[in-house]
């Protein structure tokens, strides 16, 4: 039988049972009927999460969640708000700057989504894990690059973070090209960052870069020869500039060699996701119209 809210509450949360070798928790401040799915809300954080009515296997526990917020230290805390010494007393006192809280992000993780080159350093120089992943997968150089800071993406490379971690989502030169760094994309193409990483939502990081209208970080990408013809379900980087209506997005893809007459999935050429008579359809056009002319001439 699982146990009830009233029997949480008397043995003081957060409260971990364990039978069988099965497992269940309920946090505390949760707001909580016990039904799955829920929503609760621990200290500023929204998250979701689940508050099991009866025991499951503990791998499957795991499986959904790695930590809880109600583990979330005030080493997180100090590292997400940039409180350098905070965090360096509570290092001094033997904090753990390791622990995990939910969907295993680290304190690393968070200092370096946050941009806190400081908080960084400390974690580092204290022995955070550089290559730690939390849920999706993804390590700290991914959230430094998320948050475009050179500054954090330095300290982490210079401690040895790998720049090609496998991962089946972005890549942190994916990130970089979401956040429109290109002085991120730069040192990382520098130290060997794979141009053409998959990420199983967005393509290659060019794909990333022209779906975000991102053209310092298209240019950087091109001229470190990346594939202008790349294809993620049939669909091109020019898919993407068409679909954003960028003309001189368009312009820099076709002057490296993109292809104008490719199809995606649906059988469309970039052109069919301009509107007519508009400046990405004309210009288009410009080029479909040299483009035969060329061939008269072959």
């Amino acid at each position: 039988m699982p146990w009830s809210l009233a029997q949480c509450q008397e043995l003081g949360m957060p409260v971990k049972g364990r039978e069988g070798g099965c497992t269940w928790q309920v946090g505390d401040r949760e707001r909580a009927d016990l039904t799955a799915g829920g929503r609760c809300s621990l200290a500023s954080q929204t998250c979701f999460w689940r508050v099991l009515t009866h025991p499951i296997p503990v791998c499957q526990v795991l499986s959904w969640n790695q930590g809880f917020w109600v583990e979330r230290t005030p080493v997180h805390e100090a590292a997400h708000r940039g409180e350098a010494l905070e965090l360096q007393q509570l290092i001094e006192n033997g904090a753990c700057v390791n622990q995990v809280t939910v969907d295993s992000i680290t304190p690393l993780h968070t200092a370096s989504l946050q941009g806190q080159a400081q908080c960084v350093q400390l974690l580092l120089a204290a022995g955070a894990q550089v290559d730690a992943r939390n849920i999706d997968g993804s390590t700290p150089l991914c959230d430094a690059c998320a948050s475009g800071s050179i500054e954090c993406v330095k300290l982490l490379l210079s401690y040895g973070a790998k720049v090609n971690p496998p991962l089946y989502t972005a890549s942190p030169l994916h990130e970089a090209c979401m956040s429109g760094s290109s002085e991120c994309v730069r040192l990382l193409i520098d130290v060997g960052a794979n141009l053409e990483a998959h990420d199983c939502h967005f393509g290659t990081p060019l794909h990333v870069a022209c779906a975000r209208e991102h053209l310092d970080c298209v240019k950087v990408l091109l001229n470190a020869g990346a594939n202008v013809n790349a294809a993620k379900l049939h669909e091109t980087a020019l898919h993407h500039a068409a679909k954003v209506k960028n003309v001189d997005l368009i312009e820099m893809l076709i002057e490296f060699g993109g292809n104008i007459y490719a199809r995606d999935n649906r059988g469309k050429k970039p052109s069919d996701y301009t509107w007519s008579s508009s400046a990405p359809a004309k210009c288009f056009e410009h080029y479909e119209s040299e483009a035969r002319f060329s061939m008269l001439f072959e």
